[in-house]
């Protein structure tokens, strides 16, 4: 066994710190860009006039940022190299996202929106496993150029992780001698639908309530008549792009449809892996990073003439948080090595369990370690003036979104008790 991490990802790990040296920090500190990461964040980000959507100058630095990212070779690293990126494996993709965050929040990695110099594409893979030719080139390079952006339309207001029990509907209908689908339904927190050029919109085309199969996904046009925004819904992490909407008497052709008919659910749990890993890994960097900053603080701070870290009230919550981080560094690792060292579709069946364990485990971790640093802290910990409530506000969704961990602990006793996975039928 060898845990070292490979030479060639500790270099190029140093070449993406000089290009954030060389071309992030400078882009931050012009114009006042530093107005988006400092106390003034979240007044910065958000445009309040407008229901709580992103500023447009925000969005701007992000563009600009990922430009320069990708100018410089960096922003696709995870692509196949057929798209111009550089096949970036799961391992990589883990220990640079970890770094990231544990450097705290700047441009080079905010996860607030999903944004880094070093790009995660879920739907490559999706477009890749289930699209057609066709829909590879409009949506994969219509992608990477900018023209095209995919929000993905799963959730509903009244369905969250029980999706097979949803309620929109697609029927058949032919339109002007054109075969297709009429949708019928509601969305909710469908993000990024401000400026998605398309909605993966999934759809029950057959079967009873509750059904796996039966479900289909439609890569609907936005904006498309009869397709509405009914709000924007304000969250506890603003700026928001996370919409209800409502689909009344929506058209799409059959060549909308992506994958098979009826096995949507299918396609939605092809990309959860990559998204998963990858996000427990940067949910473990921020909590690093809440760790580093509460040590740091905790010698420095001197009430009564000594150090505060002297207390093992101080030490002891940091020790437990520092040995949690080690040891899920080690399974974020390992399971994203056995992810790039089987086919795609063997994930599901065989680790998606560990996968499960990794996420879930870091996003409560995360949360744990900005509350704690946020204590060490006091009262300047508890302001916008420090990093906490931000780490901790937005990681706070991802025990929810990407699957709740309640949902993805049932994936981890589903395959400990052999109902799902390797060990299915071993109990009888």
């Amino acid at each position: 066994m060898d845990f070292a991490i490979p030479r060639e990802l500790e270099d190029y790990y140093a070449e993406l710190v000089a290009f954030i040296e060389a071309e992030i920090d400078p882009l931050v500190a012009a114009d006042d860009n530093m107005r988006f990461f400092d106390h003034r964040r979240e007044h910065a980000r958000t445009d309040w006039d407008a229901g709580g959507l992103p500023s447009h100058d925000w969005e701007e630095l992000l563009r600009e940022a990922r430009r320069r990212a990708d100018a410089a070779g960096h922003w696709r690293f995870s692509a196949p190299r057929k798209y111009g990126g550089k096949d970036g494996s799961n391992l990589w993709m883990a220990v640079i996202r970890e770094r990231f965050a544990r450097r705290g929040l700047g441009l080079h990695n905010d996860l607030q929106n999903e944004h880094s110099i070093v790009g995660n594409f879920p739907f490559v893979a999706m477009f890749e496993t289930f699209g057609t030719e066709e829909q590879k080139e409009e949506f994969i390079l219509g992608g990477f150029e900018g023209n095209r952006r995919v929000a993905f339309g799963l959730t509903e207001p009244h369905h969250g992780s029980d999706a097979t029990w949803m309620e929109t509907k697609a029927v058949r209908e032919e339109r002007d001698g054109v075969p297709g689908w009429r949708i019928d339904g509601e969305k909710m927190w469908i993000t990024g639908m401000h400026i998605a050029t398309h909605c993966a919109t999934f759809a029950r085309t057959s079967g009873e309530p509750g059904d796996a199969r039966g479900i289909t996904c439609f890569l609907v046009p936005n904006p498309t008549p009869g397709l509405e925004i009914e709000e924007w819904m304000w969250t506890f992490n603003m700026p928001t792009d996370h919409p209800r909407l409502s689909l009344t008497n929506v058209w799409v052709p059959d060549s909308a449809i992506l994958g098979a008919e009826g096995r949507g659910l299918s396609l939605a749990q092809s990309f959860v892996h990559q998204n998963r890993i990858r996000q427990a890994a940067s949910s473990l960097g921020a909590a690093l990073h809440c760790i580093d900053e509460s040590v740091k603080y905790a010698r420095e701070r001197k009430p009564f003439g000594e150090e505060l870290a002297r207390n093992q009230g101080i030490q002891f919550p940091l020790v437990e948080l520092a040995t949690q981080c080690e040891m899920l560094r080690l399974l974020i690792y390992k399971t994203a090595w056995e992810m790039d060292n089987m086919p795609h579709e063997e994930i599901e069946r065989t680790i998606s369990d560990k996968v499960s364990m990794c996420n879930y485990w870091a996003n409560r971790l995360v949360c744990q370690a900005a509350d704690r640093a946020m204590q060490v802290h006091g009262g300047i910990g508890y302001s916008r003036h420090k990093p906490f409530e931000h780490i901790y506000r937005h990681h706070r969704r991802y025990r929810i979104t990407e699957g709740a961990e309640e949902i993805q602990m049932r994936k981890v006793g589903a395959y400990l008790f052999g109902y799902l996975g390797p060990n299915r039928g071993k109990f009888g």
